[in-house]
């Protein structure tokens, strides 16, 4: 059966129409796809060391977790737990002597913990006159220990190149003995510790507050 000549021009308008369209759609499909994807890379964020180069920001100097944020510690737990080893070792070195310790022989080690400059040249003595004459009568001695309170500050000047330091509150007792009596001692110091060729020293410590001084244990009674 012959299909009349209009009948087929209308059909093929019809599948000319639906090819059109079919066309439009698949690039308006391709177009918005390419869009998001777009969109998507735009929105990831960019891992950042915050103002720090850092290879990894996921972790610390020495390998440990950073702080969230990816920002790199300026001081890496292990370094502090070393900073803390150098102010207690001075600080209950300083309480520690007897009666017979001489200043040049006992201060030797202490000051190789320090900056070793003037300041903690005269920082690092023995007590003197009456004290150190009353000391030698009665065959004193003195034995000191430190602990670490916590941090006070953490910093790293990289504007006038002064390097890392840290600031922290230790507690030092003293346990004196002369002339068969015994007194404890015990204040808190802000003692602050820099950086210098790789090593912590001691540059500076103050008084923190004036905890329980004089406190006795007369147990030599």
């Amino acid at each position: 059966m012959d299909v009349p000549e209009e009948g087929k021009r209308s059909g093929l308008l019809a599948l000319a129409v639906l090819g059109v369209l079919l066309i439009a759609v698949l690039t308006v499909f391709t177009v918005f796809d390419g869009d998001d994807d777009g969109d998507a890379a735009a929105a990831t964020p960019t891992a950042t060391a915050g103002g720090r180069g850092v290879a990894n920001p996921g972790a610390g100097s020495d390998g440990s977790a950073a702080p969230s944020g990816g920002a790199t510690p300026i001081v890496a737990l292990t370094e502090v737990a070393a900073a803390h080893e150098v102010m207690a070792t001075y600080m209950s070195g300083l309480s520690t002597y007897d009666h017979s310790s001489k200043q040049a022989a006992w201060s030797a080690p202490l000051l190789r913990l320090t900056t070793g400059d003037t300041q903690m040249e005269q920082a690092t003595a023995l007590p003197t006159g009456k004290e150190w004459a009353r000391c030698e009568v009665d065959r004193c001695s003195s034995k000191g220990t430190a602990v670490v309170v916590r941090d006070a500050m953490i910093s790293d000047d990289l504007v006038r190149d002064s390097g890392r330091s840290i600031s922290s509150v230790v507690n030092v007792t003293a346990a004196r003995t002369a002339g068969g009596e015994s007194v404890t001692e015990s204040n808190r110091w802000l003692v602050t510790v820099k950086e210098e060729s790789g090593a912590w020293v001691v540059s500076g410590f103050d008084i923190f507050g004036l905890g329980d001084v004089g406190a006795s244990d007369e147990s030599g009674e």
